[in-house]
């Protein structure tokens, strides 16, 4: 069997009376799959959750920074700090600042709220600020000496790609970013994050609060301006690692490739999005969760639930496993599986195991083809 280049990660967790993940009407975000519309949480959300966990299996084991998705960095953190070193005056800071976020942010630098949420690491807006208040000190006798002084500099991010990529943050390496008007700091993700969405119908209800006022009023005590929608499900969700490239983003030297993806699996299991967590303490555990470990392109298994099954752990483990057998009879079995489930259910030819052992499993296959890099 060749080498595996992807780690797959499949998952099944459960969730009552949630909002995990709401659009911009304050609705829970749906997506039509099947004959149903489903409940979705959003790859985007999903990934900001496991980014900014904050304890012994945060991404950042013993590494670096993380960073900043904004779109007002030079606004929010680089004028502060010229602002501060007093580096020139309002005319040449403004000038700066403004440059700066024009070869950030591209065309669409004027308005920031077209601009792309781009992800900067701590190190790169350190060295962007002290880039801008060096240029600032240097062009203090006029504006329009600012884009002279900053194009000498080629790209302001151009220092940083000729270092280790780590130092563009952690998130850029396994998440990917998009720089609009530098192709050449385009990171490409290393992690894939699929939507997550429930292998049945969407089910949900709205939840009101109650007015005090209106009720000592002697008038009606459901009152409609706090409603809130609540849904329910058991979500599938699917990650994909694509092993080589994930080494070569980091760098591995320490093999922090490994000792992340060990962490992922963590978090995917324990770590629970909710847009209204006060009000509906949207904790739960992962109750299935399979690791594959192969060379081919990588294939979702949601086909499993493209026709609605029930809402039980059960239906959706024995769907799941039947759809990789007809898989498996019609391509080939070519991946080495493990997997944790709360209920000891089996799945097709799968070993299972516990949580922290399917983690170290992942990481093993990530240290193994380290060290044959």
């Amino acid at each position: 069997m060749l080498a595996p280049r992807f780690l797959q990660i499949h998952w099944l967790t459960s969730y009552p009376a949630t909002l995990l993940n709401r659009d911009d009407s304050g609705l829970a975000k749906r997506v039509p799959f099947g004959d149903a519309i489903r409940t979705r949480v959003s790859s985007q959300c999903l990934k900001r959750h496991w980014r900014t966990v904050d304890d012994e299996w945060a991404l950042r084991p013993s590494g670096p920074e993380m960073a900043v998705r904004s779109r007002e960095t030079t606004e929010q953190r680089i004028l502060p700090a010229m602002q501060q070193a007093g580096a020139g005056t309002l005319e040449v800071i403004t000038a700066t600042v403004t440059a700066i976020a024009e070869q950030l942010y591209g065309d669409k630098a004027s308005e920031r709220s077209k601009r792309l949420a781009l992800l900067l690491g701590e190190p790169e807006i350190r060295y962007l600020s002290g880039k801008a208040i060096e240029i600032g000190k240097a062009a203090n006798d006029s504006a329009n000496v600012v884009k002279k002084l900053l194009r000498k500099e080629k790209s302001n991010l151009a220092a940083l790609r000729q270092r280790c990529v780590l130092e563009a943050a952690l998130e850029a390496a396994l998440f990917g970013r998009v720089v609009t008007s530098d192709p050449e700091a385009i990171a490409d993700a290393a992690i894939h994050v699929a939507h997550a969405f429930t292998v049945h119908g969407a089910a949900s209800e709205t939840d009101k609060v109650v007015d005090d006022l209106t009720r000592e009023a002697g008038e009606a005590g459901t009152a409609d301006l706090f409603d809130t929608e609540l849904t329910a499900g058991l979500f599938y969700g699917y990650v994909v690692v694509d092993i080589p490239l994930l080494i070569s983003n980091v760098g591995d030297e320490a093999g922090i490739g490994g000792r992340v993806v060990e962490h992922l699996i963590h978090l995917i299991a324990k770590v629970s999005s909710g847009a209204t967590k006060g009000s509906t303490a949207p904790y739960s555990y992962a109750e299935m969760m399979l690791v594959e470990a192969g060379h081919r392109q990588p294939r979702t298994l949601a086909n499993a639930f493209r026709q609605p099954v029930k809402a039980l752990s059960s239906a959706a483990v024995a769907a799941l496993s039947n759809h990789m057998k007809r898989v498996d009879r019609t391509y080939g079995l070519h991946e080495t599986r493990q997997h944790l489930s709360i209920d000891g259910a089996a799945l097709s030819g799968s070993t299972l195991v516990s949580l922290n052992d399917l983690a170290a499993f992942a990481r093993g296959i990530v240290a193994a083809a380290r060290a044959r890099a």
